[in-house]
């Protein structure tokens, strides 16, 4: 079984600076990577035809190059501007990426290619800045559902995913699982390794929504046994005042200004047995607008 404590520096991908920017994000051990859970998803599994982008839209498209990268040198210091235009079955669009030189080797003409990305439309014209993109068949950055994360400067999306991707792999579906059976049998919870997987990648929004039930489910057990443990310890090594039970509740409930409810009359009595008992109280009362919840602490003292 892989060691989650050891240092996030030995996953594939993390380099001395890049530790230095994980360790920011509180990132600092192989379980803390994979932990570090998306703060939201984009939903690039399904494309739009050219034809049909709206201005402000974010979408996929899949088209054929049909002009090489055009490299355009501006007055501007250091600031080289590339365009292609793609095209599918209804219509033409361009892309423009800035200072790419890169993309000079990566896109072939009469090639197709997925591309996502904010579309405006200008004179008509469908365009977009900065795509990401994936050859025909590939699907590393569009054709599924990509988390997005919570990143410090200097970190891009693609470096934490590619970092996480590789730590679950270190994983490799090893976790040791930490619900019993019949709780994961009884509220039809998936596994933990299942769930950690599908939590950063899932294959559709249904199973992410598996995997964070049980996330959720078991952050709230464990939350709810902390809580638990500590009142189980406060109630047995502290004690608290046990007032005279020769005192009785009935004298400062004739002398009221007004009558009790059925009720409030029932709290009143579960509240005078505990504080008769030694054990340290926390009350909550609880009642509607106008119930008089206010005259009850003040004269029971609570």
């Amino acid at each position: 079984m892989v060691e989650l404590d050891q240092d996030v520096k030995y996953v594939k991908g993390v380099g001395p600076n890049r530790v230095l920017l994980l360790n920011k994000l509180g990132i600092r051990s192989l379980k803390d990577l994979i932990t570090y859970y998306p703060r939201d998803y984009e939903d690039r599994s399904s494309s739009t035809k050219i034809a049909n982008l709206i201005d402000g839209q974010t979408v996929s498209i899949e088209a054929i190059c049909v002009s090489k990268l055009n490299e355009i040198r501006t007055r501007r210091k250091n600031m080289t501007i590339y365009k292609l235009i793609v095209r599918d079955e209804t219509g033409t669009a361009m892309l423009t990426w800035y200072n790419q030189g890169y993309l000079k080797q990566k896109f072939k003409l009469g090639e197709k290619y997925t591309f996502f990305g904010k579309v405006t439309i200008k004179d008509g014209v469908p365009q977009m800045f900065s795509p990401t993109f994936d050859e025909e068949g590939k699907n590393k950055n569009t054709g599924k559902i990509i988390p997005l994360y919570s990143l410090t400067y200097n970190l891009s999306q693609n470096n934490l995913r590619q970092i996480i991707e590789n730590g679950l792999k270190l994983v490799n579906n090893s976790l040791e699982e930490t619900l019993p059976q019949y709780l994961l049998k009884e509220y039809n919870l998936k596994d933990i390794n299942s769930c950690i997987n599908s939590i950063h990648f899932p294959k559709d929004f249904d199973e992410f929504e598996e995997a964070r039930k049980r996330l959720v489910y078991e952050e709230l057990l464990s939350m709810q046994l902390a809580l638990l443990t500590l009142k189980n310890q406060y109630v047995g090594e502290e004690k608290g005042i046990a007032f005279s039970k020769d005192i009785k509740m009935s004298d400062v409930i004739n002398n009221l200004p007004f009558k009790l409810t059925k009720a409030q009359l029932k709290v009143l009595e579960e509240i005078d047995e505990d504080m008769e008992n030694n054990k340290p109280m926390n009350r909550l009362l609880q009642g509607d607008v106008g119930s008089r919840k206010n005259n009850c602490k003040y004269y029971c003292g609570i």
